[in-house]
């Protein structure tokens, strides 16, 4: 006869590859902590993995035969709240990916570990004795003397290491005043908050000597009225550039925290990060408010702290990338998405994810008010619009009546003309740069390319250097003279002679932002200071950041660079922007290049003429009259949506269909393209309702990190309809194991 007992059960979703939710037993002890979120340990057949709680149940009588107890719990406060299981949950289904991977992108890895909080030995001045008396006591002990001296002038808790550090003593003389109980000694928690020291005085205004222009009072009080209501809304603020549409979002924070509640602030670069946790910290760090720092770039222990602070309740206001948008925060009323066209918004990786997507649903789930904010929306959020789901403000012009910059487009084929080898800067544009220098002003080089040359081509044979992996060339650094691939980081040292006919005749051909940054150094006064900031200072915590804010400040006259300065930034000195190569992006093999092309030059021209000074812009382009180059000139961001609209139209494209990409992939080409070439006869042997299919083909980049890819496209008005569909076929369907089939919902990359 099986053994029955009073106890609670709980069912919990294991990360272990398991994706179901198991049904455990749990002891008294630990019902009375654990809570829907909790991050636990639980066995699962031999092992011992971490699961999280998805719902508890009353007590009941078990069978205590059948049900296996969790074994612990792995931090005390809820990892996830309630919505963001609810959030996983849709994801899984919006985006045909797992449970666990899922989770896994919601819970920090430091998190899922069990890690603590740091602590640290501090020390102190019993508040409560005669110091006087104290001083005369310790004549004997001068070094007793000078610890107690020291932490009576400092008024506050020290850490103990330091003062020790500080003023060259041993463990022996903290101890003596401590036992004597003129001092006291604690363990303390120490807060690891990144960008600590990020707080711009000159943004120190008291907010109500800020007058708002009328645009900006009107969208203010439309905010605030929507929060009031505290209702769920998505709301675009199309500002721009310069238009104070930071100012707007600071306002309706205000409300928000007012309010009670929480603030997501989403960043599309992390670039931007420190610029904006600065300008929030100088605004309501007075207000008592802390601000944590959301993104990939954190140490762990950093990651740690930033949960914990929320987890806990003691922030409210989080500045992060994409994946902030998974932090955990108490009623949370309020979600802005800066830059919200920015494809850096799209998880390439799984769970491939739509960080400004999944932030209009999170509102949802919240009842919140989500805000989404750009100079050049992207064009499924003005279908959006047109569709009336989402609400509309527009800031049409520039905060203390200051011009848009004057664009100038110059035909780079005129200047090949005039000279003997193609020119990577105008004439135009070099003294134009010359000038700024000469003025005192500041100059900002745009390219959308790292590296010092493009490739290495061998001008006997006609070979160019490639990647072993990928099918791309590999790009030459003068740093460390090795060629890199830019897309799976392998590196070889820069040939001497040709890999394939061994002649010398190998040279280096194309400009990245290191070639600009030796070619404008040369042609600059000796005393100018040219830099410049691509990915490769990513790879040095901190550099970036450096990097900017010397710019900020003036020590920098030059500044070259890649996307990372295209948008957001604010250079108040800055008064003129050269875009080299501004045709680069219109070459991709991809629907989305025109409106790419277009949203960049409109961004990086939106540097130029933040202060007092009026601005201007060159585009240096070998097609000077194509539409998304003519319309970023005059700033027509609805000329330009109306014809990119029309197009995409008549091709059933988004924003008018979602977009599904199917990838097979494999290390052998041959079985990636008859497992793609299968798929298609299975889906023709009988149509799909509503799916319209193109392909396969070879995906542009053809071969990354190794793998070969083919793909399919799918184009649908639902995307849940069309995935049962498929799901229902790819059940069915053999797979060969060396072969991966990955589906990429409303995809935003072709390559």
């Amino acid at each position: 006869m099986k053994k029955e007992v009073i106890g609670s059960r709980i069912e919990v979703q294991p990360i272990a590859g398991f994706d179901q939710a198991l049904t455990y037993a749990i002891s008294r002890e630990l019902i009375k902590v654990v809570q829907v979120g909790s991050l636990v340990r639980i066995p699962l057949g031999k092992r011992n993995v971490l699961g999280l709680v998805s719902s508890l149940s009353s007590q009941e009588k078990l069978e205590s035969s059948k049900l296996r107890h969790i074994s612990s719990l792995v931090q005390q406060e809820p990892v996830l709240s309630k919505e963001l299981l609810k959030l996983a949950k849709w994801m899984c289904r919006y985006y045909s990916c797992s449970m666990e991977v899922v989770l896994e992108a919601m819970i920090p890895a430091v998190v899922r570990e069990g890690k603590s909080a740091k602590t640290e030995r501090q020390l102190k001045v019993v508040s409560r004795i005669d110091s006087e008396r104290i001083v005369k006591e310790l004549n004997r002990s001068p070094k007793q003397k000078v610890l107690f001296l020291y932490l009576q002038k400092l008024g506050k808790p020290i850490a103990k290491r330091e003062v020790m550090s500080r003023l060259v003593i041993g463990d022996q003389v903290v101890k003596g005043l401590v036992q004597k109980k003129f001092i006291e000694e604690f363990e303390e928690v120490v807060d690891r908050n990144a960008y600590e020291d990020e707080y711009d005085s000159d943004l120190d205004t008291v907010e109500s000597v800020l007058k708002l222009t009328e645009e900006q009072d009107h969208a203010v009080r439309f905010c605030t009225k929507l929060l009031k209501e505290k209702k769920f809304s998505v709301n675009l603020l199309h500002g721009v550039t310069g238009s104070g549409k930071t100012e707007v979002y600071f306002r309706a924070m205000k409300e928000a925290l007012n309010q009670g509640g929480s603030v997501l602030f989403l960043v599309p670069e992390i670039s931007l990060a420190p610029q904006t946790v600065s300008r929030i910290r100088s605004r309501f760090g007075k207000q008592g408010e802390t601000v944590v720092v959301w993104h990939s770039h954190l140490s762990a222990g950093e990651r740690l702290d930033a949960w914990r602070n929320l987890a806990t309740g003691k922030a409210r206001i989080v500045v992060g990338a994409r994946s902030a948008i998974f932090a955990s925060m108490p009623n949370l009323r309020l979600i802005v998405v800066d830059e919200e066209h920015e494809p850096s918004y799209k998880q390439e990786d799984t769970p491939r994810y739509h960080g400004r997507d999944v932030a209009v649903y999170r509102a949802m789930l919240n009842q919140a008010v989500c805000l989404l904010g750009s100079a050049t929306p992207s064009l499924e959020t003005f279908r959006n619009v047109e569709l009336k789901k989402y609400n509309q403000c527009v800031l049409t012009k520039r905060i203390d009546g200051r011009k848009l910059p004057l664009v100038h487009v110059v035909d780079m084929r005129r200047e090949a003309q005039r000279e003997r080898n193609i020119p990577i800067l105008s004439q135009t544009l070099v003294e134009a740069i010359r000038q700024r220098y000469a003025d005192r002003e500041q100059s900002i080089l745009f390219l959308n390319r790292r590296g010092f040359n493009t490739t290495m081509l061998c001008t006997e044979c006609g070979n160019v250097e490639r990647c072993k992996d990928c099918s791309i060339a590999l790009t030459f650094h003068r740093t460390d003279g090795y060629l890199r691939c830019h897309l799976c980081g392998y590196r070889k040292t820069a040939p001497r002679v040709c890999s394939s006919c061994q002649s010398i005749e190998v040279h280096k051909k194309g400009h990245g932002t290191q070639r600009i940054e030796d070619v404008v150094s040369a042609l600059m006064p000796r005393r100018a200071i040219v830099r410049r900031v691509d990915a490769d200072l990513m790879m040095k915590k901190n550099l970036l950041r450096e990097t900017l804010q010397d710019f900020r400040t003036g020590r920098i006259d030059v500044l070259v660079g890649t996307q990372m300065i295209a948008k957001g930034l604010d250079f108040p000195n800055v008064t003129l922007v050269g875009v080299i190569d501004a045709d680069l992006p219109l070459r991709m093999e991809d629907f989305r290049a025109s409106e790419r092309a277009f949203q960049l030059l409109v961004q990086v021209a939106g540097r130029a003429g933040r202060g007092d000074r009026s601005g201007e812009v060159f585009i240096q382009s070998y097609a000077p009259h194509s539409s998304s180059i003519q319309f970023a000139r005059n700033t027509d961001v609805y000329g330009f949506i109306e014809e990119e609209m029309e197009m995409r139209r008549e091709l059933e494209y988004p924003p008018f269909r979602h977009l599904i990409r199917h990838i097979f992939r494999s290390r052998n080409e041959e079985k990636a393209d008859f497992y793609a070439n299968q798929w298609r006869k299975i889906l023709d042997q009988e149509p799909m309702e509503d799916i319209l299919i193109k392909g396969p083909a070879p995906a542009p980049l053809e071969k990354i990190k190794g793998y070969y890819r083919f793909h399919l496209i799918y184009l649908t008005s639902s995307v849940k309809n069309c995935l049962a569909q498929l799901e229902k076929k790819r059940e069915s369907f053999p797979l060969d194991p060396q072969v991966q089939d990955i589906l990429d919902v409303d995809a935003m990359q072709m390559n």
